[in-house]
């Protein structure tokens, strides 16, 4: 794919998402919303932290069975039914991003819900990307 990230200077500079993605290339890849579920549909991890990283990696791991990787990503929404508490792991989260995904950040939004479908769950992200 090719991204061209665009931050326009009459916007809030981006913390840990780009405010627009031009994304030309061949496929697109939807992506169903994850969570932290593991391999035998168990939820795992009781912090917000901890399900953001599984919930980040089971995203990834569909992208790249896909044949993409997390530069292809173009949007990602997450979903959690407490923002205060993702605003106050924020620091965290975004490290847990940067290592899972790097630096090319897609165009991003959070989203606060009543509850997900696993009651348990804290937090679920969905999203596409564009291959080459």
């Amino acid at each position: 794919m090719t991204a061209e990230r665009v931050n326009p200077p009459g916007l809030s500079p981006p913390t840990g998402f780009t405010h627009a993605v031009v994304a030309t290339g061949s496929r697109v890849v939807f992506l169903a919303g994850q969570t932290a579920l593991d391999a035998d549909g168990t939820l795992t991890g009781d912090t917000l932290p901890e399900q953001f990283e599984k919930a980040l990696g089971n995203l990834l791991t569909a992208l790249g069975a896909a044949g993409g990787t997390p530069a292809d990503l173009a949007r990602v929404t997450v979903y959690t039914t407490d923002v205060a508490a993702y605003r106050a792991h924020a620091r965290r989260l975004g490290g847990i991003w940067r290592q899972a995904a790097g630096r090319d950040y897609p165009a991003m939004a959070v989203v606060q819900v009543v509850r997900l479908w696993d009651e348990r769950a804290l937090v679920e992200l969905d999203g596409f990307a564009v291959l080459p």
